[in-house]
């Protein structure tokens, strides 16, 4: 988060009162629960979608008898995010995440899901705390609706490598732009910036980033390694999770690759690596990396129509930044 931030002082300090407020919140009875509680607290990540949300509450300059309130949103939004991490690699089985031993992994299956379900239960009440009266709670519950939607389409089309690019990228704008819309929308309303025209914006420069981030985020599986990657590189082709790189090369030469793939859980590494050597050679790297410019740039011609100045041009930055991570 440091990393990040670092050139973003105001957002890095709002963001390191949202860390706080989480410590708070993040409490339980069960030793067992505190103990994975207290990780989740300490292992988060990027903080994108409370800092995103924190940028579009400066565009409207909100009065700051309202800084207590936009933190308890920004949480809001970090505890979704974490819960739903969670529960993503329960289903995954996932050991790693970010250099990181996972919840489930260290802790078991039935403490994460317990703890899942208890950050959902804290994200409700910071909702009604701050939200009651707006129609924001409605459009809290339909981004869940979108991200639960995401998943379960994205477990359906396991193993499925003839699946087109237009499913990919609808259960990607609901398993993680759905969420990256809903910060942006609620920084623009709740920050002031409440014109229904900007509010539509501020959704629209979301779920391109949004897109663009996770489009970029399975490029890395391709173009990283472990230790860079901080998680286990082409995880997803051997849980079948098929992403745009692999989908735009097969597209090419489904020939090359039909015979490995056939294989589904009974592929090797060395097969799999095989798989990585040929979305390589027809250029899905390449061409996947094409995509997640071109909505950046439709992110960037966006954001030019909000009202000028250093939350603006921050947020430039920023989405700029995003296509030039190295995990």
């Amino acid at each position: 988060m440091l990393d990040l931030w670092k050139h973003y002082p105001q957002i890095a300090k709002q963001l390191n009162d949202v860390r706080s407020l989480m410590h708070q919140l993040l409490s339980s009875n069960n030793q067992a629960i505190q103990a994975l509680l207290n990780d989740c607290a300490q292992q988060q990540g990027k903080m994108l979608r409370p800092g995103l949300f924190l940028l579009f509450a400066q565009l409207g300059q909100p009065d700051k008898r309202q800084t207590e309130k936009l933190t308890k949103i920004a949480t809001s939004l970090e505890i979704l995010h974490q819960a739903t991490l969670i529960h993503d690699d329960i289903i995954d089985d996932s050991p790693l995440r970010h250099g990181t031993i996972t919840i489930q992994a260290k802790y078991g299956k039935d403490t994460a899901v317990y703890a899942g379900d208890l950050l959902f239960t804290i994200f409700f009440e910071l909702l009604i705390e701050t939200m009651n009266g707006t129609p924001y709670l409605k459009i809290n519950s339909d981004t869940m609706r979108h991200l639960l939607h995401g998943e379960l389409n994205q477990m359906a089309a396991r193993f499925q490598q003839q699946q087109p690019i237009s499913n990919y990228l609808a259960n990607i704008k609901g398993k993680t732009a759905a969420l990256f819309r809903l910060a942006c929308m609620e920084g623009a309303y709740f920050g002031g910036l409440n014109q229904p025209k900007m509010v539509a914006l501020a959704a629209q420069i979301g779920e391109n980033i949004g897109i663009s981030f996770q489009i970029y985020d399975d490029i890395l599986d391709y173009s990283s390694s472990t230790v860079t990657l901080k998680k286990p590189v082409l995880e997803d082709v051997a849980q079948g999770v098929y992403t745009l790189p692999l989908l735009l090369a097969y597209q090419q030469h489904p020939a090359e690759f039909d015979q490995l793939l056939a294989k589904k859980q009974q592929i090797s590494k060395s097969e799999i690596q095989l798989v990585s050597q040929l979305v390589k050679k027809y250029h899905g790297v390449k061409q996947a990396k094409q995509l997640a410019l071109n909505y950046t740039h439709q992110a960037i011609q966006q954001i030019n129509q909000l009202p000028s100045g250093k939350a603006a041009e921050e947020l430039q930055q920023l989405t700029k930044k995003l296509l030039k991570r190295t995990f």
